[in-house]
């Protein structure tokens, strides 16, 4: 709190100036406050205490048609109006919105025996709209519509940034959702994670290939390396390298697009789709270096460099015709402002995410704001417009009123079919952090953090000694942390994302399988608290089903106290949570009843799984760790702790929902082992259909002849792709291994293994071979013998 409180005084006599306080010329004039274009009649009015505007609970609650109650003996004020709850404690900057603590900016105080109170935080968790307009020195205050805010103002703009920066809470950025990975036939996944023949139009004379595995049927997903039966496009270093893979005797490298030679603007490519026409890449771009124009406050026309800039990224997609592969041809680019978080790729619309910080410091200053305006704008470029960058006014800029912070999340989508059109752009002052898509809708999270004040408690007193050296003492606890999931919705309709729904859960999600869309609800799976606490801020788990007003319409809180989730799928009207501590429970959880969910069965065993992934309606294979308990003999502290050891595959049997079982498992090493499909679901080659069982691992071993403790690493054992035989009567039967490492590589190796360019970074099949991946070799296997057919070094 001593931070935000320097923060404020450091600020308070320019930020604030352009916050909720009158400009310069106005100083000696209160803002008028008006309510949906009405001025609100104060009967006591409203001040600036220490930089924000703050009014009377009375007053605020009056105009709302709100319950006012003063509780003397708990020294706050309560605010009611029929499912809505105000606490707010006196001399406090924090409040209680329906039981939920959070933090203002601003502090409550007591004028004349009434209590003022921040106006932007009370009218804010009353779910109205607060926006401040300096041209007129006044404060408007609108209800929330079902469609979001705009920015509107560069003061107002300004007001959302430096009030999140002041507020104490601690937010995280948007990050790439994480996607999973492949069926080795051509095969389509369905929502509930079964298997179905592709349909007659989606094949061809290609022979039957892997597809990448989507959450999602209908809503593809990005990866560094694609196939569409006779070809293989992928992601090398900063090149894309597209190949003729079939037949597997005749492979060559038809063409190589080498973004380290282009002379404009680097780039970096980073994912790619491929459709029967198009190769699309998707990646990073930098700006050239540029000055920072300031002044000082006497205008923005003298520019000088007020500090080094750091090169700004921006995402970028450029799309190539793939009538000649030997000779591509790029016909669209398009770029956003920001750093590359997502995309999807529904029929021929293509959907892609930006998030870009919004450095407005230089500008806090500035008097002429209407420049600072636009250099604070977003911007795009799409070479169908020309080019050169659009700016996007402010006024067209949305906010996400929960989840405002210093940066710009923009949303590109174009109908790949209509490649001369320009994209479709939204923009958004906000954030987010993992993505979930189905056909019809793209759902964007982002987890809040408050970090809640410090309570000081006294010590009690035993009145019977009076014991002088324990009286005035007070005990310090930190308060539980609150956390709480916002998810946006937004309607994928003719390219274009529109803003539909905002909801609310607590706790914070673990990926995009935390999210599932299901017969027109949207259900989540949650961890609030830390596993370290043993009070009431301790981990818990929860699983919450949303209408599709994003409103909860049931929910299951409090599974597995003291652990967290560690991998949640969703499949059909069941969801499967792995939660993890010192063994892995996963439960079976029935969410056919939305408002009534339940808790069926649960399962426990050493190790935990990362992912689970659908093998039937009644089988899950799960990939993570195994684990080894040791008990620390510690009477004061933990009494026991798990030492991650091998990789682990499990198959779990859970046609008894009420008795989920292990029925196979497999232990790939020891400590230190790790595969790429522990990070990254994409990947993994699955079919049922083949009996086929396929991922990347890095493999480390313990001499068997010699005892060591349960924290002790492997060395180095080896590297390349592991390929099972799996079934129901059998299990996991590893069949054999492939590797781009020479024996010379394997005796050169230490420890630990630099693998460089021949790491194995995916398996493919295409016909009757299987392929591997790096960035230095593609090499084809039999998929009968696993014999090597066919190798193709890439230069």
């Amino acid at each position: 709190m001593k931070k935000v409180l320097a923060i404020r005084l450091l600020l308070c006599a320019t930020i604030l100036s352009s916050t909720l306080a009158p400009v310069a010329t106005q100083a000696d004039q209160e803002p008028m406050v008006r309510l949906e274009d009405q001025p609100i009649s104060f009967t006591l009015q409203p001040k600036m205490m220490d930089g924000v505007l703050m009014a009377s609970v009375r007053d605020l609650a009056r105009v709302l048609g709100m319950e006012v109650t003063w509780k003397e003996d708990e020294l706050l004020t309560i605010v009611t109006h029929n499912e809505f709850e105000l606490k707010l404690p006196k001399n406090s900057d924090y409040a209680y919105v329906n039981g939920q603590a959070r933090t203002m900016h601003g502090t409550t105080q007591m004028v004349n025996g009434s209590m003022y109170v921040p106006i932007r935080f009370f009218m804010e968790s009353a779910n109205y709209v607060v926006r401040w307009d300096s041209a007129a020195n006044s404060v408007n205050i609108t209800k929330q519509a079902d469609t979001l805010p705009v920015v509107g103002t560069y003061d107002h703009l300004i007001t959302l940034l430096t009030q999140n920066q002041r507020s104490g809470s601690i937010k995280v950025f948007m990050a790439q959702g994480v996607k999973t990975e492949t069926s080795a036939t051509a095969l389509v996944q369905s929502k509930d994670g079964s298997a179905s023949p592709a349909p007659e139009s989606m094949k061809s004379e290609s022979p039957a290939y892997s597809d990448t595995n989507v959450q999602v049927q209908g809503v593809d997903e990005s990866d560094i390396v694609k196939t569409d039966g006779n070809y293989l496009y992928t992601v090398n270093k900063q090149r894309i390298v597209v190949t003729q893979a079939y037949p597997a005797d005749q492979m060559k490298v038809l063409s190589i697009l080498d973004f380290q030679k282009n002379q404009g603007t680097p780039f970096q490519p980073t994912e790619i789709y491929v459709d029967d026409k198009h190769l699309i890449v998707i990646g990073n771009s930098q700006q050239s270096d540029s000055l920072v124009p300031y002044s000082g406050g006497a205008g923005l026309t003298e520019k000088r460099m007020i500090m080094p800039m750091m090169r700004q990224g921006n995402t970028k997609v450029m799309v190539y015709d793939l009538t000649d592969r030997s000779s591509l041809k790029l016909v669209k680019e398009a770029e956003l402002d920001g750093s590359y978080i997502s995309s999807r790729k529904i029929g021929s619309s293509l959907y892609f995410i930006a998030n870009k910080y919004v450095n407005y410091n230089p500008y806090l200053k500035t008097e002429n704001k209407e420049e600072a305006k636009a250099a604070l704008a977003p911007s795009y470029r799409d070479s169908a417009s020309g080019d050169s960058f659009t700016s996007i006014p402010l006024d067209q800029v949305y906010y996400l009123p929960k989840a405002v912070e210093p940066n710009y999340v923009l949303i590109g989508g174009m109908n790949l079919t209509e490649i001369d059109k320009p994209m479709n752009v939204t923009a958004y002052l906000g954030s987010g952090q993992n993505v979930y898509a189905s056909e019809e809708n793209l759902y964007m999270a982002v987890t809040n953090y408050e970090q809640m004040p410090i309570r000081t408690l006294p010590v009690p007193v035993d009145s019977s000694t009076q014991n002088s050296s324990t009286q005035g003492i007070r005990l310090q606890t930190i308060e539980p942390r609150k956390e709480e999931t916002i998810i946006y919705q937004f309607g994928l309709t003719a390219s274009k994302a529109i803003y539909k729904n905002t909801g609310t859960v607590p706790g914070r999600l673990l990926n995009q399988f935390s999210m599932d869309e299901h017969n027109g609800y949207f259900r989540l799976a949650t961890t609030s608290g830390e596993m370290w606490r043993t009070d009431e801020g301790a981990s818990k788990n929860h699983v919450f089903i949303l209408d599709a007003n994003l409103q909860v319409k049931g929910k299951i809180e409090n599974i597995a106290p003291g652990e967290r989730i560690y991998s949640t799928r969703f499949i059909g009207d069941r969801v499967y949570m792995v939660t993890f501590r010192n063994t892995d429970p996963l439960f079976v959880i029935d969410l056919k009843n939305p408002a009534e969910p339940k808790l069926l069965g649960a399962l426990k065993i050493p190790g935990y799984s990362d992912y689970l992934h659908p093998y039937d309606e009644n089988h899950l294979i799960g990939f993570g760790k195994d684990t080894s308990e040791v008990d620390l003999k510690n009477p004061q502290g933990p009494q026991s702790i798990a030492y991650y050891q091998g990789m682990k595959i499990a198959l779990f049997d859970v046609t008894d929902v009420n008795n989920p079982k292990e029925k196979f498992k497999e232990i790939i090493g020891d400590r230190g082992t790790d595969s790429e499909l522990l990070h990254n679901h994409k990947a993994l080659l699955f079919s049922k259909e083949k009996s086929l069982l396929s991922f990347p691992v890095s493999v480390m071993k313990l001499d068997p002849n010699n005892a060591k403790p349960a924290n002790a690493y492997g060395n180095f054992a080896f590297q390349g792709a592991y390929i099972y035989k799996l079934d129901l009567e059998k299990g996991f039967q590893l069949r054999g291994s492939i590797t781009h490492l020479t024996e010379d590589d394997i005796k050169k190796a230490g420890q630990y293994v630099q693998a460089g360019d021949k790491q194995v970074q995916r398996v493919l099949s295409i016909g009757d071979a299987l392929y591997t991946v790096s960035n230095g070799l593609i090499k084809a296997n039999d998929f009968n013998t696993l014999q090597e057919k066919g190798s193709l070094i890439i230069p």
